[in-house]
């Protein structure tokens, strides 16, 4: 009662915000085929006079509201069907406009080359130009969650990502509470190597000193999700994955209130809890989440919690301008049951012999974006957002994988604290050069952080007891204590100039000042061989990095046909050192004290479209050169004795620094076929398609001057990633059915193999080849639909992941045969 009473507050106060008392009205109306009389969606009806565009939905109604007197040209625009235009007057009422729309039969100019909406199927792209973005000549996907079949409870990535090329996923069992996402030689950990943002702006735990994702949405609150490869530097930051958008579900502005409620049971003793309020009351928008997830997993020592709120508000202050604002909180309490060795692994997958490992996080976002259309040709947006944020591990973390926990060891603690804001401009105008379009956009970021990392002792107890021992264990040896204020100021710009009709051109750059800067502590304690310490010293280490650089890039779009393009996009890329690389102790592995920031560049080439209803399709091939590309490689451990000298260990660790000169280069294709649209296009109650998603990658490393790497593979690079599937439906009766394969893979640049014999560290060798199918089944009646499936339906025992430090150390399987069940609820006015 205090939540709605609360909403009702914000909805009554923005209500009255100037400019939003003028008397409004609609243009509505039912756009159906002209031949067969059935209803058409996905129809892009587009106001030019007030720049607003919306789409009609599976019944083929729009509702264009909010328009003031006057007179507006309406286009109707489908991919395969003729442009309507019409002339709508507005005299203080409303106007229903229905449209008959005719198949195309001739070729379209530029001017009518919208869109390419798939309704059929689950993967679209981008538009050239969307809102205040540019994504002319860049590969991308665009996932629609209402059109996947998926474990969506549990966010299973496997199922989620089936579509988008060429993806290497970290499997784990929290209910997608963190997403592991990589590809192309990219490191899929927290899905570091992405620009990970929440309706347009970061949500990581800080883009360039930590860029790892904590927090991932919950699929059933997401409407689509944006995958823009590594051209993305030029817009959305400097790094060599690209970006990953996920767009939150909007205030359905045909209802005045909507109740969805989703729950959900599972193997493992898995509960969900989504449940989400949605509406429009005149000009203002509101739509707002709670979900909870719960589980025990499939190992002993695990298991989750997790409290998720999502508020949105929006409203319009005119007619020409929004502004919007959304504030998230997720709290999550782990139990880790660690690594294992490849022995423990094939003798139990399912076994654990770490009883006290713990992981918290507690992660507070907000933004607030304004968005002005100064004419149709001229658009301004302006976002400003926060992170309040920390990350909390305590664990017994030998390198010794198969030693058993001592409960009365003291457990390695590690805490971050993150806090971090920016803000980031777009300008975009529409020109023309003669009788060509243009388009022009420039955009500025600032961001600022300052994050703390502490690592030290933690207590000997097994409870989730987060706090610093260090009276209790003085000579504990992974001590430190450091703050990292960043600063990034981004200037970027591109532009689409159109050649011919059909025909652009999108050069682009960005402009980057970064200051990283670590101030802090660090203990050294050293052990004679009985154990006992003989050395205890605290260092101070102050450091500052400052560096400028223009990263540039261009991309090529070309469409002979209204359905196909041709693309090709090149762009600089860089990443710079992160605090976790500079300080945080490991008992792993060892940092190179002089370790520096990577870059190089990707591109792309290749062609997408679709073939009438039929068939969609993308094939490309890819480059990605890494320079001074951060690795890791098997060497003997040292440490600085008590005179100063740095002696080895007799231990070998995996050693992290500037590997050498990396290069991957593959070929990736997606085809998604409907078989019933090819054989009986006439058919509206039944579906049936199919899909192949391939990616053939090669990989190795040029130079180092790492004895032993040189022409090695890179790590996490599977020769051939695959995932095929088939989607059926009937009515109101949906099942897919989808398999994954990935070839083995290594994991440190040294190409160390599998040692089926190694019962110590697991932390060395590669990941063999693994095969994955997955099931999911959902019927719908009236306001209720029940969904289920069955994950790893053959209950493969596999692996994905070698982990060096958090979860494990050591091999992390996945999870075996899981079934989860999903009821859901939907009330509206």
């Amino acid at each position: 009662m205090m939540r709605l009473k609360a909403y009702s507050f914000l909805v009554l106060f923005l209500a009255v915000l100037p400019g939003m008392v003028n008397a409004q009205n609609a243009i509505t109306g039912k756009v159906t085929d002209s031949a067969s009389g059935e209803p058409l969606s996905q129809v892009d009806v587009y106001n030019n006079s007030a720049g607003i565009v919306v789409n009609t939905d599976k019944e083929g109604t729009y509702r264009m509201g909010n328009l003031q007197d006057g007179v507006y040209t309406i286009y109707f625009y489908l991919l395969g069907y003729e442009v309507v235009t019409r002339n709508v007057e507005i005299r203080g009422e409303n106007q229903e406009i229905n449209i008959e729309m005719e198949e195309l039969a001739r070729e379209l100019t530029e001017v009518t080359v919208m869109d390419q909406r798939e309704d059929m199927f689950s993967i679209r792209r981008l538009r050239e130009v969307e809102g205040t973005s540019i994504f002319a000549g860049k590969k991308n996907e665009v996932i629609a969650l209402n059109r996947v079949f998926a474990n969506k409870a549990a966010n299973n990535a496997r199922q989620v990502y089936a579509k988008v090329s060429g993806l290497n996923i970290f499997e784990s069992n929290d209910a997608g509470l963190q997403l592991n996402i990589g590809g192309r030689g990219l490191d899929p950990n927290r899905s570091s190597n992405f620009n990970i943002r929440q309706n347009g702006y970061d949500i990581s735990a800080d883009v360039l000193g930590y860029p790892e994702s904590y927090y991932t949405p919950p699929a059933e609150a997401v409407e689509e999700i944006q995958v823009i490869r590594g051209a993305a530097s030029l817009q959305y930051g400097t790094q060599f994955g690209g970006l990953v958008n996920f767009q939150m579900n909007k205030p359905d502005p045909n209802e005045v209130f909507e109740l969805r409620t989703r729950q959900t049971a599972g193997s493992n003793g898995l509960l969900t809890s989504f449940n989400s309020v949605s509406g429009n009351a005149g000009k203002v928008g509101y739509y707002a989440y709670y979900n909870y997830k719960e589980g025990n997993g499939f190992r002993p020592n695990s298991g989750f919690d997790s409290d998720n709120l999502y508020l949105y508000l929006d409203a319009e202050l005119s007619e020409k301008t929004r502004l919007s604002l959304d504030a998230t909180y997720l709290t999550y309490l782990a139990r880790q049951p660690g690594g294992l060795t490849d022995v423990q692994f094939i003798n139990n997958p399912f076994q654990s012999n770490r009883e006290r490992n713990w992981f918290a996080v507690d992660w507070r976002l907000a933004s607030l974006q304004l968005d002005h259309r100064f004419s149709f040709r001229t658009r301004f947006s302006l976002v400003a957002y926060g992170l309040d944020a920390s990350r909390k591990s305590v664990g017994f973390r030998t390198n010794r994988v198969s030693q058993q926990d001592d409960p009365d060891a003291p457990r390695d603690l590690i805490i971050g604290d993150f806090s971090n804001w920016g803000t980031e401009a777009r300008f975009l105008h529409r020109y023309t050069v003669g009788s060509r379009n243009a388009v022009f956009l420039i955009g500025s970021k600032f961001y600022k952080s300052d994050n703390r990392a502490v690592q030290g002792p933690g207590s000997a107890s097994a409870a989730p007891d987060f706090t610093l021992a260090n009276d209790t264990f003085p000579d504990y040896p992974n001590q430190s204590d450091f703050d990292f204020p960043n600063r990034n100021l981004a200037l970027f710009g591109e532009h689409i100039l159109y050649l011919k009709d059909n025909f652009s051109v999108t050069p682009g750059f960005r402009y980057e000042y970064i200051k990283t800067e670590s101030t802090g502590s660090y203990k050294r304690v050293n052990f004679d061989l009985s154990g006992n310490p003989i050395l205890n010293r605290t260092f101070e280490e102050n450091r500052e990095f400052d560096r400028q650089f223009v990263l540039l890039g261009i991309g090529l779009s070309y469409l002979p046909d209204p359905g196909i393009e041709f693309y090709g996009n090149f762009s600089q890329n860089y990443r710079s050192v992160t605090f976790n690389d500079i300080r945080i102790v490991n008992p792993s592995f060892q940092v190179d004290p002089d370790i520096t920031d990577e870059s190089g560049f990707t591109g792309d080439i290749g062609v997408r479209g679709r073939l009438g209803e039929w068939l969609s399709f993308e094939a490309g091939a890819f480059g990605l050169m890494y320079d001074d590309r951060l690795g890791e490689v098997l060497r003997a451990e040292t440490r600085v004795d008590a005179t100063g000298e740095e002696v080895e260990t007799g231990r070998v660790v995996r050693f992290r620094g500037n590997i050498g000169r990396a290069f991957m280069a593959g070929v990736e294709s997606l085809v998604e076929w409907n078989v019933l649209g090819t054989f009986r296009p006439g058919i509206t109650q039944a579906r049936f398609n199919l899909y192949l998603n391939t990616a053939v990658t090669r990989s190795e490393y040029l130079d180092s001057e790492i004895p032993g790497v040189e022409g090695n593979h890179v790590e996490f690079v599977p020769s051939l990633n695959l995932k095929a599937g088939a989607s059926l439906g009937y009515r109101n009766f949906l099942a897919g059915l989808q398999y994954t394969y990935l070839s083995s893979q290594f994991t440190d640049a040294s190409n160390a193999s599998r040692n089926i014999n190694d019962n110590q560290s697991g932390i060395r060798g590669a990941i063999p080849a693994y095969g994955v199918a997955d099931v999911s089944v959902s019927w719908s009646a009236g306001r209720f639909r029940i969904e289920s499936g069955i994950n790893n339906l053959f209950n493969n025992l596999y692996f994905t992941r070698r982990a060096t430090g958090y979860p494990g150390p050591g091999i992390i399987p996945s999870p075996p045969r899981t079934w989860y069940t999903t009821l859901q609820f939907l009330f509206d006015t």
